[in-house]
């Protein structure tokens, strides 16, 4: 951490008129904003503003829908092996999808692309709606999944290529953090909502207010500015132009190792495909402790957001993210062992989502600050299929696991799997914990 400047003249002579105590609960004052989230891009960019409001409410009806799936799966199915199937089942449409997309995000208006994703999500959800009016097949919710899936991987990369051209190089980490506080709010207050509703009116309601959240963003669209790419479009189409995102990892130990380490951590260590059944089976409770387990992470990763502008001033960003996901696998592990007592294993999930929450702020700030805006889409799209394909197959790997031992055995075992995962990165890739920010990756 860096060192504080010596006070100068001036502040010694404030500090004698005002006396020891005033002087320390200034520093202490200071201090705390100098923890707070820096709000600037939000009071700087009218477009990042609409964008990230929009997302607030959309991403929050898409969280509900995402608790709702897990539930119904796992009332039409009972089996664990099922459920997590449903991550497999999403796996396939979001690695094609992703790669494809990359390519039209470096080429086209971003802005339509946001709005053409957000029409394929109600649509997705629609699906849903109307087979939650009956006792749909299973087949028709794994297809409806595997939709949202598809275009989970035009929406992801579309906003994540946008935003550095909306706020600038200097409010870029800043930027990264308030999505991250976006993002965790909408995994806080969508879970709660989705158990509470779900518990109270059923399934038909949670997927009508997700099919309503998604004029946010499409009224958000409409009023930005057109959001092309910036620079000259490359001449590359096709699988050549996937091929060049690829090839610009080629050699980049430091960034490639960032998507490792993140896929270690999501493969084995989140359990919430089981959250529907440790429920039942170790909290003996109902779809609100489900919601709860689900908004648990997300409440850790808020206030993990909330207190991250301390990380502008980490140098030594790559051990930070190695750190971290440490920190994410012995909670999950923490969180398998918990037992019965609901507030533990609440208190443990959310240490862990505080920890993930400050890996991915360090991955995305060396992976944006690395790539030239014309390859963005493309990097994007390989980084949110790492980031959104790793918990996919998490839901299998737990499923699994959880069919053949027990959900309990699948929870632990996971967690120690990760942390295992980030010492042998570590070891193979000594770059990453030795790299620091402003180094070439």
């Amino acid at each position: 951490m860096p060192t504080e400047d010596p006070p100068t003249p001036d502040e010694e002579a404030g500090t004698a008129r005002v006396g020891p105590a005033r002087a320390r609960g200034r520093r202490a004052a200071a201090a705390v904003r100098g923890l707070a989230v820096d709000m600037s891009p939000l009071r700087a960019s009218r477009d990042y503003r609409l964008l990230w409001f929009g997302e607030l409410i959309s991403e929050t009806g898409r969280q509900i829908t995402l608790v709702a799936v897990f539930i119904q799966l796992t009332d039409l199915t009972g089996s664990p092996a099922a459920v997590g199937l449903v991550g497999l089942v999403q796996l396939v449409p979001l690695i094609v999808s992703t790669l494809w997309s990359g390519p039209l995000v470096d080429r086209m208006d971003r802005r339509k692309l946001l709005v053409v994703a957000q029409l394929g999500f109600a649509t997705a959800t629609l699906v849903l709606l109307l087979g939650s009016l009956g006792r749909p097949p299973v087949g028709l919710v794994y297809g409806a999944a595997g939709l949202t899936a598809l275009f989970s991987g035009l929406d992801s990369p579309t906003r994540s290529a946008m935003i550095p051209n909306l706020v600038g190089k200097e409010r870029l980490p800043a930027a990264i953090a308030l999505n991250q506080v976006m993002w965790n709010t909408t995994m806080i207050v969508g879970p709660a909502v989705a158990g509470i509703v779900i518990a109270r009116l059923g399934l038909t309601w949670a997927y009508t207010i997700d099919l309503a959240t998604f004029a946010a963003t499409l009224g958000a669209a409409a009023l930005m500015r057109p959001a092309p790419p910036r620079g000259e479009v490359g001449a590359t189409r096709g699988l050549a132009s996937i091929r060049e995102g690829f090839a610009y990892l080629r050699g980049r130990r430091v960034l490639q190792s960032t998507f490792t380490i993140d896929i270690v951590a999501m493969v084995f260590g989140m359990p919430r495909a089981l959250f529907a059944f440790l429920a039942v089976s170790q909290f003996r409770r109902g779809p609100e402790v489900v919601g709860a387990l689900f908004s648990a992470i997300a409440v850790g990763a808020l206030a993990g957001a909330l207190t991250a502008g301390w990380v502008g001033r980490v140098r030594r960003q790559g051990l930070a993210v190695m750190w971290a996901v440490a920190v994410w696998g012995a909670a999950i592990a923490g969180f398998g062992l918990s037992g019965d007592r609901l507030w533990l294993a609440l208190l443990l999930l959310a240490v862990a989502g505080g920890a993930d929450v400050i890996s991915a702020v360090f991955r995305s700030t060396i992976l944006h600050l690395s790539v030239p805006d014309t390859l963005r889409g493309r990097l994007a799209g390989i980084h949110i299929l790492v980031v959104t394909g790793g918990p996919r197959l998490g839901d299998l790997e737990a499923g699994i696991v959880a069919g053949l031992v027990s959900p309990t055995f699948s929870v632990v075992s996971g967690g120690v799997a990760c942390i295992a995962g980030v010492g042998a990165i570590g070891l193979l890739v000594p770059q990453l914990r030795r790299w620091r920010a402003g180094e070439e990756t």
